[in-house]
């Protein structure tokens, strides 16, 4: 038995179900970055999605996840073993957040980008891009845990974009 597991508080659960918008206003109660992540479809095109569930997990080898709403149009690329991107906005970036996280059918018209080293689209004036390897995805719920091994990055000077409270916002001076 791990130390972890020999140290873990007793659990109890309460009975009741949460509610959902309880839930999710609780968890708007965590700042957020923002990031868009993107990927090259089998028939070629590029595909990208607002997504404020990433992080680090790993320095060795360097990797991170993002979590995917199973019902996102985006979802099953990632099980198609592909390579993905994601590109952390600046606060000056708030339009294609909003344009990537709407309904918008094609998300890249009209917008400016380029082709990563992967493959993976990449967009201009952000504070970072990870480009990652597909290396592991774990259903969780309504979601799969994507996680990715960083194969390429940058990172820029800059101030993020932030979500808070349900809403954008802006580090204070």
């Amino acid at each position: 038995m791990s130390s972890i597991a020999s140290h873990a508080m007793p659990f109890q659960m309460s009975g009741l179900p949460i509610d959902r918008r309880q839930f999710r206003g609780a968890c708007a109660m965590f700042a957020t970055g923002v990031t868009i992540v993107t990927a090259m479809a089998a028939d070629g095109s590029p595909q990208g999605m607002t997504v404020n569930s990433f992080t680090s997990v790993s320095a060795d080898p360097p990797q991170v996840l993002v979590c995917v709403d199973r019902r996102a149009r985006m979802h099953d690329i990632f099980f198609e073993g592909s390579c993905f991107a994601v590109n952390v906005l600046d606060e000056s970036q708030r339009d294609i957040s909003t344009r990537f996280a709407s309904s918008i059918e094609d998300r890249f018209s009209g917008i400016e980008w380029t082709a990563g080293a992967t493959g993976a689209p990449l967009f201009p004036g952000t504070l970072a891009v990870f480009e990652c390897e597909v290396r592991q995805l774990v259903v969780a719920g309504d979601h799969t845990i994507v996680i990715g091994e960083v194969i390429r990055l940058e990172a820029a000077e800059g101030r993020p974009l932030l979500f808070f409270g349900s809403g954008y916002q802006r580090l204070g001076n």
